[in-house]
């Protein structure tokens, strides 16, 4: 069956295959570190009570059936012990069967954890982990030539990433079509990066320069993935190129590099090195389940594509619970300031107007100015860019906020471990209050001045001091 397989794209394979297993780890080790405060059975919000809630036919999970914090724990260790494995070359040094077992065991394992995150897993990232996971179950190893089927089916993901993305900007905000939100996105986007100072000083026409850029690559080249080679790697590679540019100017988890993974399993291996790498042909039970399951996500496209074609275009959207065909798309509208909430405490036992109040330190999101931002993606921080969503709306904080404070108050270690820096490092504090400020990036004047990355001013009180023994879940 030489239709089969395409045995040029080899490397490419290996390439995607090992690009895409360190992210499955960068993955689990965020689970694992962060979840007891987030999601754990004393977290801010308890997967048992979720469970309770939410049956497992819409969310399928090992953890419908049995959750305990140490078979969470066993899940994320050991998925990211497998993860390590598949990085290593695991899976070629193991029979096709087995190989695809494993990349199987990864993408049940994360999509366990996936499906009882809630608002902590709620990013197009984790959808986007998955579907490119499932399609690595496909794609074989070593015993046999990369499937041609599995290599489109890749292709048609990059294609929505990438085209959904372009879409929903062109659509959303204005900004965008004046080539005029870059002048704002780099100062005012989640979790700014250790350059994003500097992006954000870049000449105006310069902006524009990248706006316009971005247009081209989103809408007009994932079309050329589609064309033969050599255009289709060349088209690969001018989204590689952007999406570097991402990694350097912000922090936006896993998702420029599953986005460069992806875009490695369009190049033609045989245009870097050769095609002297002779591979065996596929199995005909293998070849069964490739076709069915290319038919299987072919129909379950039909969500996206109509999502791509409605004039109200959905972004981050899963159509299914297993989450093997999504919508992407980021950035439809850009903020054009940039508020941040900070967290304070004090161990006075009853507050007054000459109150000394202590500032808790996240490690990502902004807050001490004169702290230059750090880099963290592909590691994603849950809570930094949450408290980015409730400084936007209270709404996105009405679940976890409170808890988040009640768990301050009690001194939770799990809780604390999240953060950079506990001014209470003794006894927790007797009250906690939260306060909105408005971030701007200091000029170039300023920062010689003062050495300051930030300037701020106060707003409003985003919420009043509340004490352990008051309730303040919901309060602000």
């Amino acid at each position: 069956m030489e239709w089969f397989t395409a045995p040029d794209y080899w490397l490419s394979r290996i390439l995607f295959q090992r690009g895409l297993a360190g992210l499955y780890l960068v993955a689990f080790l965020a689970a694992a570190l962060q979840f007891r405060a987030l999601i754990g059975a004393r977290g801010m919000l308890p997967v048992p009570d979720f469970v309770r809630a939410v049956p497992a036919r819409r969310a399928p999970s090992l953890f419908q059936w049995r959750y305990s914090d140490r078979l969470f724990a066993s899940v994320a260790w050991g998925g990211a012990a497998l993860a390590l494995a598949m990085a290593a070359g695991v899976g070629d040094a193991v029979p096709l069967p087995v190989s695809m077992l494993l990349w199987l065991l990864l993408w049940a394992a994360y999509l366990s954890i996936v499906n009882v995150g809630q608002t902590w897993y709620s990013f197009g990232w984790e959808s986007l982990l998955l579907e490119t996971g499932f399609l690595a179950v496909l794609l074989g190893n070593d015993d046999t030539g990369p499937p041609v089927l599995v290599l489109f089916l890749l292709r048609w993901l990059l294609f929505r990433v990438e085209f959904g993305a372009g879409l929903i900007k062109i659509r959303g905000d204005r900004c965008w079509r004046d080539l005029t939100c870059l002048h704002h996105h780099h100062e005012t986007q989640p979790m700014p990066g250790p350059l994003s100072w500097f992006f954000h000083h870049l000449p105006g026409p310069l902006h524009k320069v990248e706006c316009a850029a971005n247009h081209v690559v989103q809408l007009g080249v994932p079309v050329l993935l589609f064309t033969p080679q050599p255009v289709a790697t060349i088209a690969a590679g001018l989204m590689i190129v952007t999406q570097l540019w991402l990694v350097l100017s912000g922090n936006f988890a896993w998702l420029n590099w599953i986005t460069i993974v992806l875009a490695l399993s369009a190049v033609d291996g045989s245009l870097l090195v050769g095609d002297d790498h002779p591979q065996p042909g596929a199995p005909l039970w293998y070849v069964v389940v490739v076709c069915a399951a290319t038919a299987l996500i072919l129909f379950l496209s039909r969500g996206p594509v109509r999502n791509l074609l409605s004039r109200h275009q959905a972004m981050n959207r899963s159509f299914d619970p297993l989450h093997l065909v999504n919508t992407y798309g980021a950035f439809g509208t850009v903020g054009r300031v940039r508020d941040e909430i900070v967290v304070e405490g004090t161990d006075e036992p009853d507050p007054h107007p000459g109150t000394v109040w202590r500032e808790y330190g996240f490690k990502g999101k902004p807050g001490d100015p004169w702290r230059l931002p750090r880099q963290f993606a592909p590691y994603h921080l849950r809570l930094d860019w949450l408290m980015w969503f409730a400084a936007l709306s209270p709404g996105y904080a009405r679940d976890w906020f409170g808890p988040f404070v009640e768990r301050l108050l009690e001194g939770d270690r799990d809780t604390l471990r999240l953060l950079r820096h506990n001014p209470f490092p003794d006894a927790p504090p007797t009250h906690v209050r939260a306060r909105l400020y408005r971030y701007r990036f200091t000029t170039w004047a300023e920062l010689r001045t003062t050495g300051a990355w930030w300037h701020r001013t106060l707003v409003r009180e985003y919420m009043p001091p509340v004490r352990l023994r008051a309730s303040v879940g919901g309060r602000r």
